[in-house]
């Protein structure tokens, strides 16, 4: 709870310097159990039962260490930070009488229970790892089919609360940092085309979210008619399409306008280094510049993963539970410019 740096984070990862993470995450459902919104508390406690019982199996935890997290015993403030953890949706936190996450020791795995559906498998990777991602996640999801009667048709596939995610369940998801699209105003023509091809662009937190910090999320949109490999082949190609535009816009950037970048990142990193009141909006923004200042080797010193752990450590929520109390916005705004000058300068005398 007080490490914003998740294990799995710490490994850069293939073409880190742009795709942040790797998400699979499946939806499934019990047979004969409705849909979460539809379930008694009496139903939805025999759901939680049911996934219990199977994270105790002895073959489960052979995966990793795994520990059973229901969110009616986390306080309002722990299940923010979960949410800027990327452990659990907002949706979960939001109504967690009778759900609960299965978390890996490595927070690699995180499976909520009752979510939208009964069961919602995630996996996480640093970096581009789609398949790799999947694979974890497809044997995290055999694990529970051994022992549960999945929501199944012959034609339609896994059935869902929600109709977008009818078929395969499969949502797979890729962080992408696109600060050089933003600044060469490259980004709308690019998602435009993104979105023509099946995919998704999203915020940093999923649907209905802002793209904070120059971070998009990019998605599959179609679940049924298409095969989890088809699915995740169209992904990857679009990627890394996506890739080569942000790095051709670097090297636009660097070769045109180097002085002007250069003092836009030196700009941002003494803000981030010596402010004492910032707030999470400018503060995602001076980061995005910090990091970009990074990959182009414009600033040294910092390290990447600085980065993403600033990124975590500078949200509302796990400001508060780092300080150990609840804070004013305006305190949130000190507490923020502190930690971050924490990491990466020194306060001025």
């Amino acid at each position: 709870m007080d490490q914003a740096l998740s294990e799995w984070m710490k490994g850069g990862g293939p073409e880190s310097d742009i795709v942040i993470s790797s998400r699979i995450r499946l939806a499934r459902n019990v047979q004969s159990y409705p849909f979460p919104m539809l379930a008694t508390n009496h139903q939805s406690e025999e759901v939680m039962n049911l996934a219990k019982k199977v994270a105790d199996d002895e073959e489960f935890q052979e995966v990793a260490s795994f520990e059973w997290l229901p969110l009616s015993e986390m306080n309002d403030l722990q299940r923010r930070v979960f949410v800027e953890k990327h452990l659990i949706s907002p949706n979960l936190a939001n109504d967690s009488r009778n759900g609960a996450v299965i978390l890996s020791d490595n927070e690699a795995i995180s499976i909520m229970v009752n979510e939208e559906d009964h069961l919602r498998i995630q996996c996480l990777y640093p970096g581009l790892q789609i398949k790799e991602a999947w694979a974890l996640a497809n044997q995290m999801d055999d694990l529970f089919e051994a022992q549960m009667n999945y929501a199944f048709d012959e034609q339609r596939g896994f059935l869902t609360s929600c109709p977008t995610n009818v078929g395969t369940g499969l949502r797979a998801s890729v962080m992408l940092h696109l600060p050089a699209l933003v600044l060469t105003q490259q980004i709308n023509r690019i998602l435009s085309a993104v979105n023509q091809v099946g995919l998704a662009v999203r915020g940093i937190y999923g649907e209905g979210t802002e793209a904070l910090g120059n971070l998009f999320q990019v998605s599959n949109q179609i679940t049924l008619g298409q095969s989890e490999e088809e699915i995740m082949d169209n992904l990857h190609s679009v990627v890394k399409q996506i890739i080569e535009h942000e790095r051709a816009a670097r090297t636009k950037l660097m070769s045109e306008s180097k002085n002007r970048i250069m003092d836009r990142v030196q700009r941002s990193y003494g803000i981030l280094a010596h402010a004492h009141i910032i707030d999470s909006k400018e503060a995602s923004q001076r980061l995005s510049d910090l990091r970009l200042g990074i990959d182009l080797a414009l600033i040294q010193g910092v390290a990447a993963c600085s980065y993403n752990e600033l990124m975590v450590m500078t949200q509302p929520g796990f400001l508060q539970q780092y300080s150990g109390t609840q804070l004013s916005p305006e305190e949130r705004d000190m507490r923020r410019a502190q930690m971050i000058r924490e990491r990466i300068g020194s306060t001025p005398g």
